[in-house]
């Protein structure tokens, strides 16, 4: 056959053309919230069609909620929100892949946190530009036609330092979450500047797809308050609280498909309507900015997207579920049936009923250790069952696949019924190495046809039996034909990797199903053609099922050769092609410098914050007889921060203790006379809030016990004591527990002290207050692209553990360069460390972003941080890596082999704007 010539559509063309039709499927319909009694009589609101997909419309919506569920223009809606925090992307570019993933793997809205602290570096300063640019995330979410539901707090949770809180609110004087009026003050200021732009978005108005406003209201008296709040900021969508009808489902992190199954299906069979998948993307808890609850950078990696934007297997069930809720309308208000019970008790059976059409579901859960089989009366039938161990399974009886033909039962989970033109289509899923088993009610005898080997079917007494073992990631379909209707029935039989790559979608001109390739992000008709656009990895062939008169087929903007196939179906010539292999570069060209000059006793510290104060607003105590010594006291609320006391009157000074608080992987070290006294870590739990405290006490050597008399007795002036702490974060309950020193006691001799400390300079305008500390590097610029490291010494980090210990900091540097193909999303990750970094601290900064903390524990595993593009410079141009490295002098000053990963990478994407990433000057 001869291929015709490509016919290309560029992107913007396409995404020009795509922005004239209405893109994606809204969730229609709820579940109840409440066990209610079976009844045979239609609700107030019937089964009916779902709303019409969210977007900025243009047109006024009504937005009400009952106790069964959201009403939109008076149909039911019911929620199925995946959750993602755009703070924990920064790149605003990416923020359009991971919605249209969440789009395309059933999602109807997503749940967004924004975090306060990202925002405000100061009191009455806001930002949200660049990576907080709210207003461009609410629009993106807009045309990924998403409905967004928005928690500002104040408070979000989150596993993010003082709970999304701003570091400056530690020494305000305000107590948090409270009706105090100097609390309120700030919070209000914070939401009314959130609420300036989200009033913006509102569903209701037709200017965006905010649809639900979540808020944190411990008490009646907040509550009353954020609603006079939001009505003078002109927010006017529902809000969400702890006395809402409808209950905020939010089950926790799952570990495999398995459970997945077992909590979502729990969740649907109890009722929910508001369903948050948390988290749908984990994301990289970049900078400071993770709590010490979860304070690697890699947040939440039981994620259904991982933090390197890829599926999971955690995402097949909820990809499944989530295309049942929007395209099979019975579950849109489904009520507490009478009890069925299992033969087999260990098969707990609950019983939902659709009181308009009649159908009805079945929810199964095993938790034991060993799949069982057992009989379960369904649809007047004993049929035969099989749940694996820990697992769970949804089955429904009575549904009506398009025109005529209704579900007796099956012992596999419905996942979608559209039509498409003159076609019905109905998709059914289940394990691999299972026989799904479906019963179609038909009065006439049919005409099946086997399009896959694997089908087969017997008819007996008006019943259509099919049977189809379900292979791996293979999709097996069966035509049926009857002589009552001149529709025509596809029934689709998938395993969970099958059916991760079968997207609906809707146009104006009607709905499309697409079957081959890893990601569907959007479809638009223009007259005989369809244009997609989607991802692939490996060779696949694509399928696609669309309205009468589409003749043509084009895939990111280039004609593929098609023909009409056997499924009614138009089919590819030859497979979509796979993205082409990536070859990454070897990190070398290192060069490397010691700082920590602040540990010598000559160092100039004038400009160091004196820390004479007396009172704070600190949870903490002060020690009697002794200033402030916390950190957040002094404006320092992210990082490292450095201290020096001038000791006079100290020659006999014997030893030291130094009294701590920190966060989690927090540490001390200390100095004397620029001579070092050790390295300390808190240990033990912790007070459960967040906050670890210790006392580290250090006896001094001999030999520096003679020098200090030989130094300073006799007018020889004051001793130089010089801490670094590396406070860390501040915890989710406790945001205004110390960080830094709390105390400090000396033996042998009662010097006079007097303290100075120094921390993070001004937050940079760019990257946020919570990215870079106290270090002397990060003071000075040196994890900034464009800092001039030519006076450097050559050395690698894997060649630093073969050298003299040393107490202190280090730091390595080396640039690089990527060439990624066009149209290829690579995700590209930094692997850090192993077994022999042990007691080892480093920042990594991308391009002055910092990407985390690698912390070598007792393991000493490597670490994998994520570089989201955008930051990551990928097209061919030059990406700076920096690394600050604290050693505790019994460790090598380096964290060992440092590499870059091929973390995954597909054929397709999204286009990518660089991240402003702005460099040293000077």
């Amino acid at each position: 056959m001869e291929l015709s010539r490509p016919n290309r559509l560029g992107r913007r063309a396409f995404s020009a053309l795509a922005g004239t039709t209405v893109l994606g499927l809204a969730l229609g319909g709820s579940v109840s919230s409440a066990a209610l009694p079976y009844s045979a009589g239609p609700g107030p609101v019937p089964t009916g069609p779902p709303p019409g997909p969210p977007g900025a419309d243009g047109t006024r919506h009504r937005v009400a909620l009952d106790r069964y569920s959201l009403l939109v223009d008076g149909r039911r809606l019911a929620l199925w929100s995946g959750e993602l925090h755009p703070f924990r992307l920064p790149s605003p570019s990416l923020w359009r892949d991971v919605l249209q993933k969440l789009r395309a793997y059933g999602h109807n809205a997503v749940s967004v946190r924004l975090a306060w602290n990202q925002h405000s570096p100061a009191p009455g300063r806001y930002d949200f530009t660049g990576v907080r640019d709210l207003d461009l995330f609410l629009r993106t979410a807009a045309e990924c036609h998403l409905y967004v539901v928005l928690h500002p707090g104040p408070y979000i949770g989150a596993d993010v330092d003082a709970g999304g809180l701003p570091g400056w609110l530690t020494a305000a004087g305000a107590r948090a979450r409270t009706t105090d009026p100097a609390y309120l003050r700030h919070a209000d200021e914070w939401l009314s500047r959130v609420n300036a732009i989200a009033a913006r978005h509102q569903f209701t108005r037709g200017t965006g797809t905010v649809l639900l406003y979540r808020a944190d209201t411990p008490g009646r008296a907040d509550l009353d308050h954020l609603r006079e709040r939001l009505s003078a900021d002109g927010v006017e969508v529902p809000l969400l609280h702890a006395g809402s009808p409808l209950t905020w489902q939010e089950p926790g992190p799952v570990r495999d498909a398995a459970e997945a199954r077992r909590v979502h299906f729990d969740r649907l069979a109890h009722g929910s309507t508001l369903h948050n998948v948390r988290m749908a993307f984990g994301g990289t808890s970049w900078g400071w900015l993770p709590a010490p609850s979860a304070p690697s950078p890699t947040y939440d990696p039981a994620a259904a997207i991982d933090e390197a934007r890829r599926p999971t297997q955690k995402l097949a069930p909820l990809h499944q579920l989530g295309q049942l809720l929007r395209h099979v309308p019975d579950f849109a208000r489904m009520t507490e049936a009478p009890a069925v019970r299992a033969t087999d008790r260990r098969i707990r059976v609950r019983h939902l009923a659709n009181p308009d059409t009649g159908a009805h579901a079945y929810v199964l859960r095993n938790d034991s250790a060993a799949d069982v089989t057992s009989k379960l009366p369904m649809g007047g039938t004993d049929v035969e069952v099989t749940v694996p161990a820990r697992d769970a399974k949804l089955l429904a009886t009575g549904l009506h696949l398009g025109a005529g033909r209704r579900l007796a039962y099956a012992t596999v989970q419905p996942m979608l019924s559209l039509s498409v033109g003159k076609l019905d289509i109905a998709a059914f899923v289940g394990r691999a190495g299972e026989t799904a088993h479906l019963v179609l009610d038909c009065p006439d005898e049919p005409w099946p046809t086997r399009l896959d080997e694997e089908a087969a079917w017997t008819f007996d007494h008006g019943e259509l039996h099919v049977m189809v073992p379900l292979e791996e990631d293979r999709l097996t379909r069966v035509r049926v034909r009857s002589g009552e209707t001149d529709r025509t029935l596809l029934l689709l039989f998938a395993d969970d990797a099958a059916s991760l790559r079968l997207w609906p979608y809707e146009t104006p001109s009607g709905r499309v199903l697409v079957r081959g390739p890893e990601l569907l992000r959007e479809a638009a008709l223009d007259g005989a053609t369809i244009h997609l656009t989607g991802d692939t990895v490996g060779e696949r062939e694509l399928e696609v099922w669309t309205p009468p008169g589409i003749t043509d087929v084009t895939w990111n903007g280039e004609r593929v050769q098609s023909g009409l196939g056997r499924a009614l179906s138009l089919m590819t010539v030859w497979p979509l092609p796979g993205v082409p292999e990536l070859v990454l570069p070897a990190l070398d060209g290192w060069r490397r410098r010691t700082e920590d000059f602040e540990r010598e006793p000559g160092y100039g510290d004038e400009g160091w914050t004196v820390a004479d104060r007396r009172t704070s607003h600190s949870t903490t105590p002060v020690p009697d007889g002794q200033p402030v010594l916390f950190a957040d006291d002094y404006g320092f609320h992210y990082g490292d921060v450095w201290y020096r006391a001038r000791l006079t009157g100290a020659p006999d000074l014997e030893s030291v203790s130094l009294s701590y608080s920190t966060g989690a992987h927090g540490l001390l070290m200390a100095w004397l006379d620029g001579e070092p006294l050790g390295t300390h870590r808190p240990g033990g739990p912790g007070d459960g809030k967040g906050t670890w405290t210790a006392t580290a006490d250090f006896r001094l050597p001999r030999d520096l016990r003679a020098s200090l008399r030989a130094r300073h007795g006799a007018d020889g002036g004051p001793a130089v004591l010089s801490v670094l702490v590396r406070r860390t974060q501040h915890g989710q309950d406790a945001y205004r527990a110390a960080r830094g020193l709390t105390s400090a006691r000396f033996e042998g001799a009662s010097p006079d002290v007097r303290w100075r400390i120094m921390g993070a300079a001004a937050p940079d305008p760019v990257r946020g207050p919570l990215n870079h500390g106290g270090l002397y590097g990060e003071r000075h610029g040196w994890h900034l692209p464009g800092y001039d490291d030519g006076g450097w010494e050559p050395g690698s980090p894997a060649d630093a553990r073969d050298e003299v210990r040393r107490q202190g900091v280090t730091w390595f540097r080396t640039t690089f360069r990527l060439d990624v193909p066009p149209e290829t999303d690579a995700s590209v990750g930094l692997v850090v460390g192993d077994a022999r970094a042990r007691g080892v601290r480093a920042q990594v900064f991308l391009n002055g972003w910092n990407m985390g903390e690698y912390v070598g524990d007792r393991e000493a595993a490597p670490h994998t941080f994520v570089l989201p593009n955008g930051i990551l410079r990928t097209r061919a141009a030059a990406n700076t890596l920096a690394l600050a490295v604290l050693s505790d002098g019994g460790t090598a000053p380096g964290p060992g082999p440092v590499r870059l990963e091929l973390l995954g990478s597909a054929a397709g994407g999204v286009p990518v704007k660089p991240v402003a990433s702005p460099g040293r000057r000077g």
